[in-house]
């Protein structure tokens, strides 16, 4: 049975950590962060939150980060999942996120 209270979406901008730097990140929204943060059990290495992301066609699993900096949960977007979807710094992607157990 899906738990649908454990699924988000919304839309973030892609952002490049440091200018010349290849990491690139979206921010997620305060107020889904703060659902995050209530509905998140036992917390990996770094505060991290394991998540199933969805950006267009493409699934993957990775990690959300508490960032102190952004004040929310920031997620690091693979080289590989930009290339599929075809975006890049500074483009307003749609994500679908589900939290892992």
């Amino acid at each position: 049975m899906r738990d649908d209270s454990r699924v988000f979406e919304f839309a973030a901008d892609l952002w490049l950590w440091r200018e010349n730097g290849a990491w690139h990140f979206i921010t997620v929204p305060p107020d889904v962060s703060d659902e995050i943060e209530d509905l998140a059990g036992p917390r990996g290495g770094f505060g991290s939150v394991k998540v199933e992301a969805t950006v267009g066609g493409t699934s993957w699993r990775t990690s959300l980060f508490p960032s102190k900096e952004q004040r929310s949960f920031v997620m690091p977007v693979k080289r590989a999942v930009r290339v599929a979807e075809s975006c890049g710094a500074g483009d307003r992607i749609r994500l679908r996120l589900s939290l892992q157990p």
